[in-house]
């Protein structure tokens, strides 16, 4: 016999654990399943322990250019990995717990650990137990992507590199996108010397063009190699570890290194759900279609995070979570459509974007407005000597509304929230523009850079 829920939620990623406790305020009995780690993506292999890393880096970088400052440091800066990777799975670590015991602590929640699989469309089985619900949320996340290699050669993803203990002689990445440029620079701020090869004529190709540049611009001052225009990548052994056939227009063929990082996108974790038992469909590549309010094609079931296609990002994730809950628990119909794109780069200087991008807002064929600013003409970038970057916003010439933005320079990925809340309340760029900021900060220079807006040609 079936063991009877009101909802069955299958994963503990950003999404899962708050429907439960939602749910479980509202007195439903719920059943939450999590076949491995507890928090999903963001808290083990993802933005907790990358950003954790990062910082780390940061560190070493600034301690490594104090001379700038007028600060002197006596002796060569090291790194010790070993204490890099334990202050990383200690941050990481407490969050997992945390998960894990908040989970375990809700009332009228019962945790299955176990894989979970479809057995009909409103049936799912788990440690050989059957469970069933007329709601069922499916929030079971995504993984690295990594094509087929015709030799067995040793390589890493993003999850395999929170097990590093140790520093990498010569790290060759492939992708040069988010995961691949974050990586680059930690780790060559970590003291290896690292080389990005990216299929595509430039790094982060769906940003803009002049986006694209300033990052490589950042990157190469850093020391890293940049491979682009990598049309035939293939990877081998070496005796130095791995080598890395690329076909590119100009520079040597072959690029050897001691390890590999495979950083060419993520796919979504649904091929061993039981999917086909329930009717739930999924485009070709395996994500599970949803509507604007998350339901699948199948009554009764949603698909929340990274594996519905629609934002492989934790914020994304957590808003799914409160579009179904809004819906279903509050008669609110919130809906995905709603929201605005936006997300961080959390390189150094870091990216914050939100919005249409300026190439977009071209293709839309709108009349529109661009100003732009250096961050070499921001005073706070000046005085705290990062002045890498720029910021950039796009407006509609005939309503005022702002369409996108971009800030690539120091505290980038907080700055960029101020464009991105009046842009949720659609009110005109002139609210920014009038409005009377900190000095010196990086956001007082908004205001300034809508006063210079020029036509979008």
């Amino acid at each position: 016999m079936a063991k009877n829920y009101d909802a069955i939620i299958i994963g503990t990623g950003q999404a899962g654990p708050p429907l439960a406790e939602r749910f479980s305020q509202a007195g439903m009995k719920v059943a939450i399943l999590e076949r491995k780690l507890f928090g999903g993506t963001c808290v083990n292999t993802g933005c907790i322990p990358t950003k954790t890393l990062v910082a780390s880096a940061r560190a070493a970088h600034v301690a490594r250019t104090a001379s700038k400052y007028g600060v002197t440091i006596e002796g060569e800066v090291k790194t010790d990995m070993k204490k890099v990777k334990e202050r990383k799975d200690a941050v990481a670590g407490s969050s997992n717990k945390g998960v894990e015991e908040w989970v375990k602590g809700m009332k009228n929640v019962t945790v299955y650990e176990g894989h979970g699989r479809f057995e009909s469309p409103r049936t799912v089985s788990v440690n050989g137990e059957l469970l069933e619900a007329d709601k069922i949320f499916i929030n079971v996340g995504g993984r690295a992507r990594v094509p087929a290699m015709e030799q067995d050669v040793p390589y890493f993803t993003n999850t395999g590199m929170m097990g590093v203990d140790f520093l990498p002689e010569h790290l060759l990445i492939i992708g040069g996108s988010y995961i691949g440029l974050e990586f680059g620079q930690m780790y060559r701020r970590f003291g290896s010397e690292v080389t990005i090869i990216e299929k595509g004529p430039r790094l982060i190709g769906h940003e803009d063009e002049d986006v694209s540049d300033a990052v490589k611009e950042i990157m190469e001052k850093e020391g890293i190699n940049i491979r682009l225009d990598a049309h035939c990548i293939n990877a081998g052994k070496h005796p130095e570890g791995v080598e890395v056939i690329v076909d590119c227009e100009s520079g040597d063929r072959n690029v050897s290194g001691t390890h590999l990082l495979w950083a060419v996108g993520r796919i979504p974790n649904t091929g061993d759900l039981g999917l086909e038992n329930a009717g739930v469909e999924t485009d070709e590549r395996g994500y599970i279609k949803v509507d604007d309010q998350l339901r699948t094609n199948v009554e009764g079931i949603w698909a929340l995070g990274d594996c519905n296609g629609e934002g492989a990002f934790t914020h994304t994730s957590y808003n799914d979570f409160e579009i179904a809950a809004a819906n279903i628990l509050d008669n609110d119909p919130r809906r995905v459509s709603d929201r605005i794109m936006t997300y961080a780069l959390f390189v150094d200087p870091p990216l914050g974007r939100a919005g249409m991008t300026e190439s977009q807002v071209r293709k839309s064929g709108r009349k529109a407005l661009v100003g732009k600013r250096m961050m070499t003409r921001v005073s706070r970038a000046v005085e705290k000597g990062e002045t890498d970057g720029f910021m950039k916003i796009v407006v509609d010439a005939d309503t005022d509304e702002i369409l996108g933005a971009a800030i690539l320079g120091v505290e980038g990925d907080e700055v960029i929230h101020s464009i991105l809340d009046v842009m949720y309340a659609k009110q005109p760029y002139t609210v920014i523009k009038r409005a009377m900021h900190i000095h010196p900060t990086v956001s007082e220079l908004i205001p300034t850079m809508l006063g210079e807006l020029k036509p979008l040609e």
